[in-house]
Order: structure tokens, then sequence, then C-alpha cells
């Protein structure tokens, strides 16, 4: 045992003073600055989204009632995988948050219908929220996809078809990066893994492989955030009667 590896930021460099790391800093492409400063390794040139994990990345907190929530999911077969991602929608600050991830291989539909189902709580006081999926490459016309989110619906799922424009929405999503208005939960840990290896080739083509995640990242940005609803309200009418000072009795009505 002859060699060792020790890790060392800018931090560990004292000749380094707090005006140069600045400018260092804001001369590094965005997501190169983590290999850089930091040491830890970053997507090469190849990446479809060259932005800092850091810029994405936000810590799970409870979603609040008036946020819109959905999801959007890619139907797999046999040994490819079923995916999907959760997602939460500010209307004040017009940010999209992924807040739950699902992936898993080599099973029925039923299997996969249940987890999502787990996921948004039904059954345990949640409700279902409206989604889209993708079946296209299970099948070889559009009549079959039809009939196989037709089995999801027949679960239950409140479910369409996406657009599934590549390109287009590969720049929805980038402009909502840019713009810090797509964020990840932490939690997420296979999307994060995706999004590491999400690449072109040497032809500025997708790399097909492992990106059943960052497929549905893409139905939930260019389709699924106009289906994100609110939790629906039950409302329970009451009578409500309130007097006046020298007025006579008036009634309305109160949603609890």
């Amino acid at each position: 045992m002859s060699r060792f590896l020790v890790g060392a930021t800018w931090d560990d460099a004292p000749h380094l003073t707090p005006v140069a790391k600045k400018e260092l800093w804001d001369s590094i492409l965005p997501y190169q600055r983590d290999a850089r400063a930091k040491g830890i390794p970053q997507l090469g040139a190849g990446a479809i989204f060259p932005v800092a994990e850091s810029d994405l990345r936000i810590r799970d907190f409870p979603i609040p009632d008036h946020w819109k929530r959905g999801y959007a999911m890619d139907c797999g077969g046999g040994a490819k995988p079923t995916a999907a991602v959760f997602g939460a929608f500010d209307p004040d600050s017009q940010v999209l948050y992924i807040t739950g991830v699902y992936k898993r291989s080599s099973a029925e539909p039923a299997v996969h219908l249940a987890a999502i189902k787990e996921r948004m709580g039904l059954g345990a006081g949640g409700w279902n929220w409206p989604g889209v999926g993708d079946a296209a490459a299970l099948i070889l016309t559009d009549e079959d996809a039809e009939q196989l989110v037709n089995v999801y619906r027949r679960g239950g799922l409140d479910l369409n078809l996406p657009d599934k424009a590549v390109e287009t929405a590969i720049a929805q999503v980038w402009d909502l990066m840019t713009k810090q208005r797509l964020r990840v939960f932490s939690s997420c840990v296979a999307w994060w893994e995706e999004f590491r290896m999400y690449q072109r080739d040497k032809h500025g083509r997708i790399r097909k492989q492992n990106d059943h995640l960052m497929d549905s990242t893409r139905y939930l940005v260019r389709s699924g955030i106009a289906r994100m609803k609110v939790r629906p309200v039950e409302v329970t009418e009451s009578r409500v009667f309130t007097v006046h000072e020298g007025a006579a009795m008036s009634q309305g009505w109160l949603g609890n």
C-alpha cells in the first residue's frame, strides 16, 4: 500500500485569498465549480444539463396544502424499468419541485400501480394526483399505448398521455433550471444518479441508458405542470347566525 488519495479544496490552499477565490469562482462555468473548488467529480462536456447540483438540490420539506401536485411516469416492460417522478408546484414563486421518485424493473403493472398509489398516500389520507404517463416503449402503435395507459386508469390513476417532444422539452427543463425554477429534493437518490449520467454522445444524440427518471422529468415539465391540481378540500356547509346590535338577525354560510 504505497499510494493513497487525499482530498483538498480551495480552503486548504492558504495562498488563495477570499478575493482570489471569488475571481476564480466567477470565471468558472457553473457545472465545473464543484469539481474545481472542492474536488467533487462532475459531468464532462457531454452533459445535457450542465448545471451544478448545488443549484438544484434542496432539503426535503413539508409541501404546503395550497401548492399544486402531480406526477409523470415512464412505463417500461421486461427488464426496462418503470419510473415516475412526483412534483409540487409553488403558484407564488412559479417553482417546480421534484419531491419523490419511483423506479423498478421487471414487475407487473399492478406492482407499479400499488407503489404509485402509496406515494400519493391513497388509502392513508392522500388523494389522487393528476399525472401523465408514456407507454410507447412497450408497443408498436399509438392504439396499444393507449390500451396500456388504460390499465393504470382502470386501476384508479388519473393519467393522460404526455407530449413526447424531446428537444423542446429538454429546452424547457433547461430553462427552468437556469432560472432557478426547478429544485429537486435531496432524498431523490435515483434521480440524482440519472442526472449525473444524462449525456449526449459525440454526435449530439442522447445516450438512451438509465434515463427513465429524466424522461419522466421531461414529461412532467412539458405536459404535467398543466395538469397539476391543488388538493381537493372537502367542504362541510354549516349555517352561521350573527346578531348585530340594532339590526335584525342575518344568516350566512360558512365552509369549514
